[in-house]
This record gives structure tokens, sequence and C-alpha cells, in this order.
């Protein structure tokens, strides 16, 4: 995997999911970051997930990576080089505390492996992505399917919103946010990420007692 600089997620984004956690719809996107420990690639392997701090939820996404510094009017194309089928886990629990108290998210979002992706393949045109869907299997079942014409906030406006905020460069990642049909994960579970009916990527889970 080449080097990456930053990683911003987006929450959110597809209005199916936002209904079924019973959170509103925004109207603008709605931004988060990981930090790069966070990172790990599913390659076949088991990768280690805390077991002590209640329920580790997958939510699949489409990830993208910028192959150069943002300018203002860069289209989607001319910036992106390349893409992948992520997971955002998320410890559920520790984040409805941390929304009662008004808290930032990222005990819940960013623990070690709590960004996982597929390998990365050459960034298609809009247009083809819409014809192609991604989606996760858990233990050989389909469990969540998405594609990106259902996004409430299009790859461009993610983009432009997220350079304008933060800043956007060669080696930046986003996860652009995860379709309904969210949910736990268990021990041993075996995960297949998917685009279309191409395997990208593949892991088992691993629940550690982390202290």
């Amino acid at each position: 995997m080449n080097k990456v600089n930053n990683i911003y997620c987006v929450g959110r984004n597809y209005a199916a999911h936002a209904k079924e956690l019973q959170n509103e719809v925004p109207t603008s996107p709605m931004l988060f970051s990981k930090p790069t420990h966070a990172l790990v690639e599913a390659s076949g392997q088991d990768i280690s997930l805390p077991s002590n701090r209640g329920s580790i939820h997958f939510e699949t996404e489409i990830v993208i990576r910028i192959g150069k510094p943002y300018e203002k009017g860069i289209k989607v194309e001319e910036l992106v080089d390349s893409m992948a089928i992520g997971i955002d886990f998320t410890l559920r629990v520790v984040q409805s505390e941390l929304k009662k108290k008004g808290h930032p998210w990222l005990l819940a979002k960013g623990f070690p492996n709590s960004a996982l992706v597929s390998k990365f393949i050459s960034f298609p045109s809009i247009e083809e992505m819409k014809m192609i869907d991604f989606s996760l299997l858990k233990n050989g079942e389909t469990v969540q399917q998405g594609n990106i014409k259902n996004m409430i906030f299009d790859l461009q406006t993610i983009i432009d919103f997220t350079a304008l905020n933060f800043g956007l460069g060669e080696g930046d990642l986003i996860f652009t946010g995860t379709p309904e049909g969210v949910g736990p994960v268990s021990n041993k579970d075996h995960l297949t990420l998917l685009w279309g009916n191409s395997v990208l990527g593949e892991c088992f889970i691993k629940l550690d007692l982390i202290v």
C-alpha cells in the first residue's frame, strides 16, 4: 500500500443508513478523521479488534485515494488515482455515549485496525462506478450492498468540501460513507469485500482483550 497521509471519513452519506440509526439526514457533508494507525489492509489475515469495549459494527464503503494536490475546480477523475472497498469499524456503544456527551467520535472510530481497506484498483469513471455495486459478505452471506448513485453528497461535493475545510493532497484517503445494513462482528467472522463480482479483500475477525 502506498504511503497514506490523512484519512477522512464521511458520516451519514446514505439516507437509508442515517434512518436505520435514527439520525437526521445531514444538509452538508459531515466529516471526521481516523489516525493512520487505524489503517490495515484486508489481505486474508486475522484482524485484531477489541473485545471489551462493546459491540463493534462494520460500515462498508467506497474509499478513494487522492493522487495529486487539490486545486480549485479540479474534477474527481483528474484528482483520484485509485479506489478500494473499506470498512469503517465503529465501537457503537462507545459512540452512543460520546454522542450523549456531545464529544468527538474519535474514541469510537480511531482505534487500531478500525480503517480496513481492500487492495486498491485504478479509479474508473463516475459513470462506470454507478453501474457497479460494492458489497460485504459476512461468512458467505451478503450483509451490505451499495452504489455511489445513492449517496446524499456525490464524490465531487465531498472532495471540494474536504479540501476547503481541511486541505487535500496526494496520499490522502476518503471513506465516502456507508449504506444501510450495518451490524456487529463476532470472533472468527470471515469478511469479504467485493466490487461487483470481484473480491478485492478478505479477512477474519479476531476479538482480543485489549487493556
